[in-house]
């Protein structure tokens, strides 16, 4: 079977043994590999087929790309009867092509929340989570918010996306190599403009050309994910979705697709409960830094020397910490993320988690791009301090912020490398406001937003391959940075501070993968932040800025004090 078509299969393990290894093989890249995986993390994985369509031609189109939408329902549970009924009228009238992508979606009558419903599918894997932000009042953000037709041309059903949640993988998107114009045609040839709620999930790691550690194998150099059941939240009312997509060239036929979508459908729950988003309360039993604050000084004082030596091109670096979290149990990346969406009322939230591997989560406040047909629009975000405890002490300090000559500094730095990324493939590029505050709920930043007009459609590619990595998270000039923290850092970022977003057919939207975390059964979590090195920076300071950015995580749960192997003596992580 050709290597388009990735093979998971399941061995149900019933062994006394935790140390036991189930064997699973799997066709990845036209390689034949064998996946140790312990029993107790992932016994409840089923078998599932999937194709990888970046092993297919970009050059040759798709047969068909189509959206129907049926019609509306009071309830989830009634929308996946509708569902289950045109699944069975598609097997009797099969479509007389080779190839093709088709979403039947069903609009609900109710507004229910996207990550509801993702926590009822359990660990239905692969899933995926992404919501946009929401206006601000203070005009420092902007609507993300997308205007949705019923891909049939009529704009009579349109509401606005809050978010969307997906389960299972209709198409996915995986390569070891980085990221490639190829990799990026590829997922476009399964999209179009016609049918703007198709659209392709996923991340990008930070530095593709670093070696992948073992808790970022499942993700590859990228992951996308084209949802085989998505649930939309809409404002004011939901819609329940099924998408079959399908490719003989690719070994993966209509009918292959269509039994797939069915064991996945089986799998779905219609009964959404309601998510309390409250802090858990899961006492943490350690928590182990890399670096640890010995190291990190001595990263922060090589990089200073390096930044002050004349000879040296390096301007800025960001040097990020992995902090490994270990729980009493297992924490459940749904339920944190929901948790997380309170604290990050006006940011990204995502959650990308493969099949057999860890969920990468995250709530972060920092957009890479936003594109709608030729307008694309970024943003410059940098230097951290907290909010004040009081109105009067929140204006000190963000009058502190904007006369700091060190933040104006780093700030300045990614403000000019993005304006610069835009205008080589834009014709005109606005910034406004140039340099402002952003408040968030524990912190503030120096913001500047910037907008223009690609000169074709194909540039989105070249400004996704440019913008990335940003100042803001890598440094200047990038190479020379990357190099340095590649060097210097003590573990792999992954998919930390890498592009994480959508692809669409007339619109796709990224965030910088910040304020994250990878969590896995039986491991923890490790949580990422990261802090930009300039001329003037203090280690110690700098370290009290990555305890400020990973605290909205590590608040949600509480600190356990052992004591004689009992369980007591919580405090509140801040």
């Amino acid at each position: 079977m050709a290597g388009a078509v990735v093979r998971h299969y399941l061995t149900t393990c019933f062994m006394d043994s935790e140390t036991t290894k189930c064997k699973i093989s799997y066709s990845l890249h036209s390689h034949t590999r064998s996946l140790p995986l312990f029993h107790n993390k992932y016994e409840t994985r089923r078998v599932v087929a999937l194709m990888n369509g970046c092993e297919g031609d970009p050059k040759l189109p798709i047969g068909s790309i189509e959206t129907r939408t049926l019609t509306a329902v009071p309830s989830p549970s009634k929308a996946m009867e509708r569902l289950n009924v045109a699944i069975r009228d598609l097997k009797c009238n099969p479509p007389p092509l080779t190839s093709g992508i088709l979403r039947l979606q069903v609009p609900i009558e109710e507004q229910i929340e996207a990550i509801e419903w993702l926590n009822a599918q359990h660990d239905n894997l692969p899933r995926c989570f992404f919501s946009g932000r929401r206006s601000r009042a203070n005009g420092n953000g902007s609507n993300l918010l997308m205007d949705i037709g019923n891909g049939n041309g009529d704009t009579s059903f349109t509401h606005n996306l809050v978010g969307a949640a997906g389960v299972g993988s209709a198409v996915f998107f995986q390569q070891l190599h980085p990221f490639s114009y190829h990799d990026w045609r590829s997922i476009k040839r399964f999209l179009s403009a016609k049918c703007p709620l198709i659209r392709a999930y996923g991340a990008i790691r930070f530095d593709a050309t670093a070696n992948i550690s073992p808790e970022w194998k499942a993700f590859g150099s990228f992951y996308f994910m084209v949802p085989q059941v998505e649930f939309d939240e809409l404002e004011g009312s939901s819609m329940l979705a099924i998408t079959i997509a399908w490719d003989n060239a690719l070994s993966w036929t209509w009918d292959e697709a269509i039994h797939s979508l069915e064991t996945t459908m089986q799998q779905i729950a219609s009964v959404v409960v309601k998510l309390k988003k409250e802090a858990s309360g899961e006492p943490i039993l350690s928590k182990t830094h890399v670096p640890n604050k010995t190291h990190w000084d001595l990263a922060v004082k090589k990089a200073l020397q390096e930044i002050n030596t004349s000879s040296s091109q390096l301007v800025k670096v960001v040097l990020a910490r992995s902090s490994r979290i270990l729980t009493a149990t297992n924490i459940d990346p749904i339920a944190w993320l929901a948790c997380l969406q309170v604290e990050g009322e006006d940011a990204y939230q995502f959650c990308l988690q493969p099949p057999n591997g860890p969920a990468f989560v995250g709530n972060t406040p920092e957009r890479l791009f936003h594109r709608k047909w030729l307008s694309i629009s970024s943003e410059a975000l940098a230097a951290t301090r907290a909010r004040g405890e009081s109105s009067d002490l929140d204006l000190q300090i963000e009058h502190d912020l904007l006369s700091s000559p060190k933040d104006h500094l780093e700030f300045t730095v990614v403000r000019e490398n993005i304006q610069n990324k835009l205008e080589s493939v834009c014709d005109r590029v606005v910034v406004e406001p140039k340099k402002t505050v952003r408040k968030l709920r524990r912190i503030q930043h120096l913001y500047a937003q910037l907008s223009g007009n690609l000169r074709r459609e194909d540039d989105e590619f070249e400004i996704l391959s440019s913008l990335h990595p940003t100042p803001a998270v890598c440094g200047l000039p990038k190479e020379a940075a990357r190099l340095f923290i590649s060097e210097t850092e003590m573990f792999d970022r992954g998919m930390y501070a890498g592009p994480v977003g959508w692809f669409g057919g007339g619109e796709s939207e990224f965030a910088v993968g910040i304020r994250s975390a990878l969590v896995e059964k039986d491991s923890g979590a490790l949580v990422y932040a990261g802090t930009g090195i300039v001329e003037g920076s203090n280690p110690s300071s700098e370290w009290d800025e990555l305890e400020l950015k990973t605290s909205q995580c590590t608040k949600l749960l509480q600190l356990e004090v052992p004591k004689q192997s009992k369980v007591e003596n919580l405090e509140i992580i801040y």
